[in-house]
């Protein structure tokens, strides 16, 4: 009987996501979280589908701590890394740089390549590096394949990854648009395609991936031609704690007036910005209740957000030439029909508009929302990362 199942593993700065799925349906047989990875009050959570959530809440020192209790937990359902059905496991890995367009088995070379890359990703690929090892620790014969989040970016003609900088300088430090959020990008942009009965091939897609970090991209013919993103996950559309677009000279401004360093403006732009800079609060239901009652920093937040959505959605059917469709993804975009609304408003000369009862249904299935009217079609596609990834590493080692 031949290995069918992948775990995927996206191993974050302090906690662990995985799930395992079998690839001959596709199905989802467990999934979990490690949360809080060497503070006080970590803990896990294990579903195993059909069976029953289980929680362990014990101290875990670090990511090698917190693989070690997920093989744990996979292994009492009888679904452990040592399993002859498991195929790969499948690692999320933010940065790929310019080398790694595709997923890739990972060996001693691969794995030197995410090292270097750690100065443009500090928080999240020695995370994702930390995942990996122990992963092959637990089992060295099995494959360990990166799928990168920067990889579907990769297309990019080289007019919109540039910036422009002094080209030796930028070539040195490896200064250029990367983009991220890839995977997800590239699922929803093909989902899409499906939904309107086409193909990916011969459809334009804006995909707007809208949780608390954002980034949207423009998809020709199935491939990335730009995205919101850059050399961090920190351009582009406003988010919940970053700021997305900035004048560079604001770090200059607050260096030279504020007196703040370089480390308390990257704090400030990663972490105290965005929504909660705006109006104290990054979840966007909270945001929507405080605007409907009146709050007047609420509302400004809210209106900056949409207003930089709107930009992007502006500039990118620019790019494409012709928009068959305008993808929402992602927690705001799956599940905020006031900021759908209002992104789409006033649009109607771009050929967009929104069916107002169908915006409001709920639903976890791919869905239009537009009217059959409409010259470009707005759907809600709700992202599956894990998913991509999983299909992405059995194509891989299955071939």
């Amino acid at each position: 009987m031949p290995a069918t199942r992948v775990l995927v593993l996206n191993s974050g700065s302090s906690s662990v996501k995985y799930q395992l799925l079998d690839m001959a349906g596709p199905t989802r047989l467990a999934m979990g979280l490690v949360e809080r990875i060497g503070e006080a009050g970590a803990r896990l959570v294990h579903s195993p589908t059909g069976g029953e959530r289980r929680e362990r809440q014990q101290p875990i020192a670090d990511h090698e701590a917190a693989l070690r209790a997920v093989e744990e937990e996979l292994a009492a359902d009888g679904m452990g890394l040592d399993s002859p059905e498991l195929a790969a496991v499948g690692h999320r890995v933010v940065h790929g740089g310019q080398r790694f367009s595709a997923p890739t088995v990972v060996d001693e070379e691969v794995l030197a390549e995410i090292e270097r890359l750690v100065p443009v990703a500090p928080l999240h690929n020695p995370a994702n590096l930390t995942g990996i090892r122990t992963a092959r620790s637990l089992n060295p014969d099995l494959p360990q394949v990166a799928v990168f989040d920067t990889a579907f970016h990769t297309t990019m003609p080289e007019h919109a990854a540039r910036y422009a900088i002094d080209v030796e300088t930028a070539d040195a430090h490896r200064v250029r648009r990367y983009g991220f959020h890839g995977t997800s990008h590239a699922y929803v942009s093909r989902r899409t395609a499906e939904l309107l009965d086409r193909d990916p091939a011969d459809t334009n897609i804006i995909v707007l991936h809208l949780g608390n970090g954002a980034s949207a991209s423009a998809v020709r013919g199935g491939r990335c031609v730009d995205t919101s993103m850059g050399l961090t996950p920190l351009e582009g559309l406003v988010m919940g704690t970053r700021s997305g677009d900035v004048d560079p000279a604001v770090v200059f401004h607050l260096s030279r007036v504020a007196g703040m360093s370089v480390d308390d403006i990257d704090t400030l732009l990663n972490k105290r910005s965005g929504l909660l800079g705006l109006c104290g609060d990054n979840d966007m239901r909270e945001i929507v209740r405080r605007r409907e009652e009146g709050d007047e920093r609420a509302t400004l937040a809210f209106d900056v957000y949409v207003h930089r959505l709107k930009k992007y959605i502006g500039a990118y059917s620019a790019v494409l030439g012709r928009v068959d469709a305008v993808a929402f993804t992602a927690g705001v975009g799956e599940n905020s029909a006031p900021v759908r609304q209002a992104a789409v408003e006033g649009l109607e000369e771009l050929g967009l508009a929104l069916d107002t009862q169908l915006n409001t249904v709920r639903g976890d299935t791919p869905r239009l929302i537009s009217p059959e009217y409409a010259r470009v079609a707005v759907a809600v596609v709700p992202t599956d990362e894990e998913l991509e990834i999983a299909a992405q590493a059995y194509s891989l080692v299955s071939r």
